[in-house]
Formats: C-alpha cells, structure tokens, sequence
C-alpha cells in the first residue's frame, strides 16, 4: 500500500534550487485549486516567520512524488502541471489574433503570388506592356519576398531584443503595408521587385516576432493550442490568397488587387498591435540586463500582465507572477553577465536549444514539403479529378485539407504533447514519400497510391512539422537568447527553402522524379531519428521551467 507524505513546500535547511518535493499517493487527487490553496498557506507561514520564500505562480509549479512502501520506484511528473494560471478565453483572444496575421499575410502571399504570375504575364490580362518577363526576372517576382524575408531574418538578430516583440510586429504591420501597396502601383518592373523585398522584410519579422510574443504573453496550458493557431492562420491565408486569385484571375490589372489586399491587413494588424502591451517577460529582461530602473520596468510588467488577462490595473495575482519571474530570472542568470555576448546563442543551453529547433525547421524544409507540393496537379490529374484542370480549384482543394490536418494538430498539441505528434507525422511523411517513389517507379497504373500518398503526405506534414516545428522554437530557447535564437531559426527556414527551391529543378532532371522522393524518403526517416533521439516533450511547462528542467 502507498504510504504518503506531505511535506512543505521551502524548508530552511534545504537549497533554494533544491525544492523538497510533494508526495502524494496515487489514490489522492489534488486539483490545481486546493494544491495552490495550501501553497498560499504555507507561504503565509514563512512570510510571518520572515523566511525567503520560492517562486510559486506560474514558474514554481509543485511537483508529485509517489513513494510506495512495497517498494515500487517513487515516479514524478514532470510532463503535468500542478497549478494552471486562471485565465478567460476573451482575455488571451486578441494578443494571439494580431500577431497571428502576421502569420495569415505570409500564407496570403504565398497563395496570391500563384495567381498573380499568371495575370502578370498575360497580354491580354496584365494592362501592362512590361509582361514579358524572362525567366530570371519571373522568378525575381515569386521569390523576392523570400529574400526579403531572408534579410529580415538577419536584420531581427541583433535589434530584436533592442526592439522588442511588440514593436517589431509593428514594423513587420508596416512593412507589410508598403510592400503590398508599392506591388500593387507598380508603374513597372524595378517598383515591383522593390515591394516585393519589402513585403518580403515584413515576413521575416513578423515569423520571427509572432511566435514570440504569443508564446512570452499566453498561459502556459494553451501554449501549444495557440502557436499551433498561428500556423492555421498561416494555412488560412494560403486558401484566402488562392480564392482572391481565383476571383480576379480574368480580372485586367488583376495581380494589382491580389497583391494590394494585404495592405489593409497589415494596418489592422499594425493598429491592433499598438493596442497591446509589450511582453511582460522581455520587460523583465531589459530590467535584469540593467537596461534601466528594475521597479519601473517590474511596474510596467505587472501593468502588461494584468491587461493580457483582463485583470484590474496592478491587481496582486498580476503582481505575484511578475515577482516570482524576476526571482527565476535572478537565480538563472545570476553567475552570468547581465547581457550576452553576440555568439552566446552557440553556447551551453542556448547551443542545445538551436540544435532542437534549427534541426526541426531545418529538416521540415528538406523532406521536400515544396516539392512534394509541385507535383499536387499532375498527380490529381492522373487520378481523374475534373478539378483537377483547374490548378487554382485545385490549390484550394489542397490548401482546404490542409486547414482541416492543422486543425487537428491545434486540438491535440496540448493534450497528447509535442513527441508524439512529430513522431507519429514525421513517420507518415516518410511513408508517403517512398509510396511516391514507388508510384512514379513501377504503379503508374494506379493513381490512387499517389492520391493517397499526396493526401497523406500534406496531412501528416500538417499535425507534425508543420506547426510543432514553430512551437518548439518559440518554447525551447531561453529567455536571454530567444530573440536571438528564434532569429536564426527562422533564418534557418527561409534558407533552406531556398536551397530547395533552387536544387529542386535540377535534382529531378538528374535523379528523376522516382529517385527524387525516394532522397527524400531517405531524409525523412533521419529526421524520425533526430526526433527520437533529440527532440524532448514541453507540453505542460512554462518557459522557464524548459530552460531550467531541459536546457540546463
């Protein structure tokens, strides 16, 4: 029979980073609000009696230790959280909804840009007499917002922390705006590539400033759920894009109205991040890096706070989680210089916490998700699809599939955890790209396999890298070097997205199409390897506790 203890939760006697343990017993049920009822009680004890007290909400989250008498091993879990910050639903709405069009207006640009080289390049159809492109200045077109996101990725590593989350997504709003304005006027060719390195500046930003800050403002139990939205409202803008494109693809001048749209977007989102308040933990990080006065930027932190949750102006809830961050932020970083240098982030945790999420946007890039894509027409078309004919139909067939797998990865990222979705998609991914090879090798007469295999292949891309690839960046890495760190992964992405885009042409005259998939079946698989072996579970911890549990 389990026998139970209960002891408190500091000690004198015990070490500061070394906090006893709760131990209960497999039959006791404890709900967050009666654990943190005794917590509070306790405490009062110790502040009586003046002793220094752990931080409790949200960063010193109780832990469950069961020690049996028969002698089965005590377990602890590590995975659940003992106390779940009270919050309401309307509260946490709009710090995730602004940021996350930064998200909808790169996915819109990826889906409107389709549509738009079409108009473009139509005599009858641009209203221009520059339509004739060349190969190399078409291609200027489509990829130019990937070298501005390039260039916005390398610009965000050093001023990102400079800048501040709030204040990056509005310059990414503003970059937005410009770039979609000065594409959609463009008296001829040169303004037209300019808009779309501008447009392109605003994306590397905003990916880079979004998950930040949804991830550094939300409550830790919906983590998951809410980056994991980010990535639907990425998917959402795709399908907006390709029904805009649709609707005024016969339109004259048409492309001025599929890239022009995105500018009243972006001042939405520019005016709704303005009405937000800066992230309270990048407040508390200026403070700790003697940036200026600690009470006044601790001030402005439980102010920041207490309006993210719809609480009343300096409430003590507010109060206590800001005072107990700044205690986690002192112990963690409190044998180290007040700011890092520039290499810090290949350094100690920070290297490690790289290696996890550079790996995951790195290998959601080279398992061929663009290429893989590419072939979506001509596989439907084998199959018989009428639809198929139509390559925007059948855009928005693919792209509604898509929303409906990313859906699911939004439902279940808080539930089942992160491991098991990357383990389980990166497998059907890897699944789906040898039944390609295999198609394109000896099955050509049955085109079902390549339906199945495409559909497969976007389905579990959609539950695994697709959105658990960003929300492992916006969680793994720690607070000193986040913005640093989110940097280069995204930087990461968008280079290797090139590379692939580039390499994919000249990879499938040489290879060919059976030899290409079957490559990147082959990288699949070691990518199954590295998330086996590397890629640890987060569901249920607050950032600070990944930093100190995973990183250190």
């Amino acid at each position: 029979m389990a026998s139970t203890s209960l002891q408190p939760l500091y000690n004198p006697t015990l070490s500061l980073s070394k906090p006893p343990l709760l131990s209960l017993s497999k039959k006791q049920i404890f709900t967050a609000r009666s654990l943190n009822q005794y917590t509070r009680r306790n405490c009062s004890f110790m502040a009586r009696n003046n002793e220094r007290q752990l931080p409790l909400l949200p960063l010193g989250r109780l832990r469950l230790k069961v020690s049996a008498s028969s002698g089965e091993e005590a377990q602890s879990n590590n995975a659940e959280s003992a106390y779940l910050e009270e919050f309401s639903w309307s509260s946490v709405i709009l710090p995730f909804l602004f940021p996350a069009l930064g998200g909808l207006l790169f996915g819109y640009d990826i889906g409107a840009t389709s549509g738009a080289t079409i108009s473009l390049q139509s005599a009858e159809l641009s209203g221009t007499t520059w339509y004739n492109f060349s190969a190399v200045q078409l291609g200027l077109v489509v990829s130019g917002s990937l070298y501005g996101a390039l260039i916005g990725s390398i610009l965000a590593y050093p001023f990102a922390d400079f800048l501040g989350r709030r204040r990056e997504l509005i310059i990414a709003a503003l970059l937005y705006a410009a770039g979609g304005s000065l594409t959609a006027y463009a008296p001829g060719l040169g303004a037209l590539l300019l808009g779309r390195l501008v447009y392109g500046l605003g994306i590397g930003l905003a990916m880079h400033g979004a998950p930040l800050y949804i991830a550094e403002t939300c409550p830790s139990q919906i983590r998951g759920t809410l980056i994991s939205l980010k990535e639907l409202a990425i998917v959402l803008g795709i399908l907006l894009g390709y029904f805009v494109g649709s609707y005024e693809i016969n339109v004259v001048g048409g492309w001025r109205y599929m890239f022009g749209l995105s500018a009243p977007i972006a001042l939405l989102m520019g005016l709704g991040m303005w009405s937000l308040p800066p992230s309270p933990r990048w407040l508390l990080l200026r403070a700790i890096q003697s940036k200026g006065p600690l009470q006044g930027y601790k001030e402005k932190a439980i102010g920041a706070l207490s309006k993210l949750r719809g609480r009343p102006a300096g409430d003590k809830v507010s109060e206590k989680q800001i005072e107990d961050t700044i205690i986690s932020l002192k112990t963690a970083y409190s044998d180290e210089e007040a700011e890092g240098n520039f290499l810090e982030v290949f350094q100690g945790p920070s290297l490690k916490a790289f290696i996890i999420g550079g790996g995951l946007v790195l290998f959601q890039q080279i398992t061929g998700q663009p290429s893989v894509l590419y072939y979506a027409g001509s596989i439907l078309q084998s199959a018989g699809f009428s639809a198929a004919a139509d390559a925007a139909r059948v855009s928005v067939v693919i792209g509604i599939f898509k929303s409906l797998m990313t859906a699911v990865a939004v439902l279940k990222a808080d539930d089942l955890g992160r491991r098991p979705l990357l383990i389980g998609g990166v497998s059907g991914i890897a699944l789906s790209l040898f039944l390609l090879s295999a198609y394109y090798k000896f099955l050509g007469s049955f085109p079902f396999v390549a339906v199945a295999a495409l559909l497969l292949y976007v389905g579990c891309y959609q539950i695994s890298f697709g959105p658990i690839s960003w929300l492992m960046v916006s969680e793994i890495f720690p607070l000193r070097t986040r913005g640093k760190g989110i940097s280069l992964a995204v930087l990461t992405n968008f280079g290797s997205n090139a590379i692939v885009t580039f390499a994919f042409s000249p990879l499938k005259e040489f290879l060919g199409a059976e030899n290409l998939f079957l490559l990147f079946g082959a990288i699949a698989l070691l990518s199954l390897l590295f998330v086996v072996t590397s890629v640890p579970e987060t569901k249920g911890l607050s950032l600070e506790e990944i930093e100190s549990k995973i990183l250190k």
